[in-house]
């Protein structure tokens, strides 16, 4: 019943973000343009969701010798049980900040002042009183630079922001703060969010912290800078956004754990927006726990985004990601769970077999072979896909009639929209919404979970998926994606933590760069074209 009352209540969702996009997106500029000012997002406290409490997990030894190693659950309880504080907590990552990050190139902007200034105000804190309510007290996180930020420059590396600095936070932002999180800085990310990170006429800045000396190594976009700063012990956890795979591309590149939820899960409120039927917000994580914590904390209606409204309540993420042992020390999943694996899924990549054993191994895991349905490749292809840029140009007219040098390297995503017409647009909805059914009534008909081979379907419909690590091939790390129904991100979380439970990719974090000699590392530069090409 609770699956069939969640398809109903997405589909009727979908439906009217599709049917009634154009006219909502109406509100879209003022969280674009830099001269108006958006409404303050709701109480953060107000969100629907569960309290967040945070386990008293066991840390490893590797996070008591280095807080930079914690976890965010580990630093967290390090914190509350006082064997370190916020002040040293931030104090460590603004040193390696200061170290590495002009090889990383993960941050935009590091607000050093302001993240020693509140870490020392929770510090003083009385943390038994505030422990539900600031269940992040003293953590340091990075935001991607497409979230407002109060007083803090957010560019979204884009020439049409570069002097924008907002009067309010993002709602997801707001929440994250009111729960005790402290701003280290904004994450560098794809110039509007279409590309990886490079400068807004296509110099590449962010590298992938596994291959510092090699930029040529995809780390993924656009959430580059974000994904960079966890993977290079610069932050606790961080956030990003995702319209065409830039939570979870990213985490699979840089050996993380990144959590697209279902679409209104999180307020979109205060980031410039991409597409107003495919903009996600989610963690990019260190694993399956800290992904819970943190969607647990930005999840829940918000007055300024009717996509939050009328949606199922949270499930307890946190107890998803706890994994469930028996007495013997076996690893099983906290319920029976299929697994759908779709065609293909194997071709070409190793580790994704040693991937289907491993989870075969857990009881309670049941691997289906699954199908999709017969027109799924027309319907996930280029075609439908690019009715996304039509979405993209709507916010953005005003700039695009002024001057077109301000887009930079992502110039033809944006004229490309122009020329999409009305009709193809409510033709690609249509399409949409016939795909989206065909996946519930088909796949999720065997399945509970469904691993992929790309994020764009799942985006394109709105779904929750997790991406997460996997391995290593050639010394880069690999990851896989889960896809799951609407509003059952609890399901993702089960099946990541068990598997984490028994394996440890997630916990291997790449070697610092070297710092001596100083190398000169050449930075490609893309086109307008390649741009195109890799956009999200």
């Amino acid at each position: 019943m609770g699956r069939d009352l969640n398809r109903r209540t997405f589909l009727a969702a979908s439906a009217a973000a599709g049917a009634g996009g154009a006219l909502a997106a109406s509100a879209a500029p003022a969280a674009a343009a830099p001269a108006r000012t958006p409404t303050a997002p709701a109480a953060p406290t107000a969100t629907g969701a569960p309290a967040v409490a945070v386990p008293d997990l066991p840390v490893r030894e590797a996070a008591r010798h280095d807080p930079t190693e914690a976890t965010l659950a580990e630093a967290v309880v390090l914190i509350r049980t006082g064997r370190l504080t916020s002040a040293d907590l931030v104090q460590a990552y603004l040193d390696r900040i200061e170290k590495y990050d002009k090889t990383y190139q993960a941050y935009a902007e590091v607000t050093r002042k302001q993240a020693l200034l509140a870490a020392h105000a929770a510090d003083r804190a009385d943390r038994g009183e505030d422990r539900k309510r600031a269940p992040l007290a003293g953590v340091p996180l990075c935001v991607k630079d497409n979230y407002f930020t109060k007083g803090v420059p957010t560019r979204a590396n884009s020439f049409i922001f570069e002097d924008f600095v907002p009067v309010t936070d993002a709602t997801a932002v707001a929440r994250l703060k009111a729960a005790g999180g402290i701003l280290l800085g904004k994450g560098q990310m794809g110039p509007l969010a279409t590309t990886r990170a490079t400068t807004p006429n296509g110099l590449i800045t962010t590298v992938n912290a596994w291959t510092p000396d090699n930029p040529l190594i995809d780390p993924g976009g656009s959430s580059t800078g974000p994904a960079c700063a966890v993977a290079g012990r610069m932050a606790s956890s961080s956030i990003g956004t995702q319209t065409g795979g830039s939570i979870v591309n990213p985490a699979n590149r840089q050996n993380l754990t990144g959590l697209k939820p279902t679409m209104g899960r999180v307020s979109l409120n205060g980031v410039i927006p991409l597409s107003y039927t495919r903009d996600h917000c989610g963690p990019i994580a260190r694993d399956a726990m800290d992904a819970a914590i943190m969607l647990t904390v930005m999840a829940g209606p918000d007055a300024e985004d009717p996509r939050t409204q009328g949606l199922p309540r949270l499930p307890d993420l946190v107890r998803a990601a706890i994994p469930v042992v028996s007495p013997k020390g076996k690893v099983r999943m906290r319920r029976p769970t299929r697994i759908g694996v779709p065609p293909g899924f194997t071709d070409g990549i190793a580790r994704r077999q040693a991937l289907l054993d491993t989870l075969a191994d857990l009881p309670g895991v049941t691997l289906v072979e699954v199908r999709y349905p017969a027109d799924w490749s027309l319907l996930t292809g280029s075609a439908f896909n690019a009715a996304r840029l039509s979405e993209r140009t709507e916010p953005f007219r005003h700039w695009l009639r002024q001057d077109l040098t301000k887009f930079g390297v992502s110039v033809l995503g944006w004229l490309q929209g122009l020329m999409i017409s009305g009709d193809e647009w409510i033709t690609a909805q249509r399409a949409k919404h016939h795909l989206l059914r065909a996946v519930l009534d088909g796949p999720f008909d065997h399945c509970d979970v469904l691993l992929q081979t790309s994020p764009v379907p799942f985006d394109i419909l709105g779904l929750p998926e997790i991406g997460f690590p996997i391995g290593f091939t050639a010394g880069v790390p690999t990851g896989a994606i889960l896809g799951g129904a609407p509003y059952e991100e609890d399901r993702l979380l089960e099946v990541v933590a068990a598997y984490q439970a028994v394996t440890d990719w997630h916990e291997r974090r790449p070697v610092d760069p070297a710092l001596e000699p100083v190398k000169r590392v050449v930075r490609p530069l893309l086109d307008a074209v390649e741009a195109a090409a890799a956009s999200a």
